[in-house]
């Protein structure tokens, strides 16, 4: 599996998803009796609405997500695990982990073990209609009424939320790297908020698979302007984002201390002989 989002990783969504759902609970049905993914732009005509799609969605793109980031770490050695639990850093059996990067592949987790987690927000991007079991692609996000994935607003202050909520939970989750993988682009009023989220080091990317979510070469953001979030266009580039992610340790710290503090903090840890002992000694400090 070296293919990134794409029409065809739909396709097989739908068709693995029928298997054991009806189409009403995989699409709407509109007043002509057309099934399809998303109410179209323009229409106007008697709405419902499908909650049922997103639990299978859901289930289905960490699958794919784990299966996907599985293949840039497996020349390491190591793991991506689905559904992990580490209670230590709020990863509870309510609300576990969708994916981690782990040294084992074990459900349930130690803080030490774990080298990266990420959170999948995706959905279906295109709209799509089914036509005596066919499914024909009718348009991309633009023309149709559903925000998909990192498009939508909730979507990103939960993936905000539950990232911070592990950041402040212990100061064993400080050196474990989030990142929010998605299939769409964000809307431009989150540009600087992902920027200053990744500045801050609460996470450390919103970064979409999907190297071509609109049709006929439409306008697709690549990287905002300090990369907190990017755009792939193919496999190596996220191997290659993986391995660099993972070759270093890094440390997230937060605090509010006065200047004078601060400086104290400082020049105690400015005594230390190398770069590595003078951040150990800051680190420790800052969090006391």
């Amino acid at each position: 599996m070296e293919k990134l989002w794409n029409k065809e990783v739909e396709q097989r969504f739908f068709n693995e998803a029928t298997q054991f759902a009806t189409p009403e609970q995989l699409f709407y049905v509109a007043d002509n009796d057309k099934y399809l993914a998303y109410w179209p732009k323009g229409y106007d005509g008697k709405k419902s609405t499908l909650q049922s799609r997103n639990a299978l969605i859901g289930s289905f793109t960490e699958k794919w997500t784990t299966d996907l980031i599985q293949e840039t770490v497996k020349e390491k050695g190591l793991f991506a695990v689905q559904g992990a639990i580490c209670n230590e850093i709020a990863l509870s059996n309510m609300s576990p982990a969708d994916v981690v990067i782990s040294k084992n592949n074990n459900l349930n987790q130690n803080p030490e073990d774990i080298l990266a987690i990420i959170e999948v927000k995706m959905s279906i991007v295109w709209n799509w209609e089914l036509q005596k079991n066919k499914l024909i692609c009718i348009g991309d996000y633009k023309t149709h009424q559903g925000n998909p994935g990192l498009l939508r607003s909730d979507s990103m202050l939960k993936a905000i939320g539950k990232s911070i909520n592990i950041r402040v939970s212990s100061s064993k989750a400080s050196q474990i790297p989030i990142v929010i993988m998605g299939n769409t682009p964000i809307t431009n009023s989150y540009y600087s908020k992902v920027d200053h989220l990744k500045s801050a080091g609460i996470i450390q990317g919103f970064w979409s698979v999907n190297p071509q979510p609109l049709d006929n070469d439409g306008e697709n953001i690549k990287k905002t302007d300090n990369q907190g979030f990017y755009r792939f266009d193919s496999f190596n580039e996220l191997k290659n984002a993986f391995a660099n992610l993972l070759s270093e340790e890094r440390n997230y710290f937060s605090s509010m201390k006065s200047k004078k503090e601060l400086g104290q903090i400082i020049e105690k840890a400015n005594k230390e002989q190398t770069y590595e002992k003078k951040a150990e000694v800051f680190l420790k400090l800052i969090n006391e």
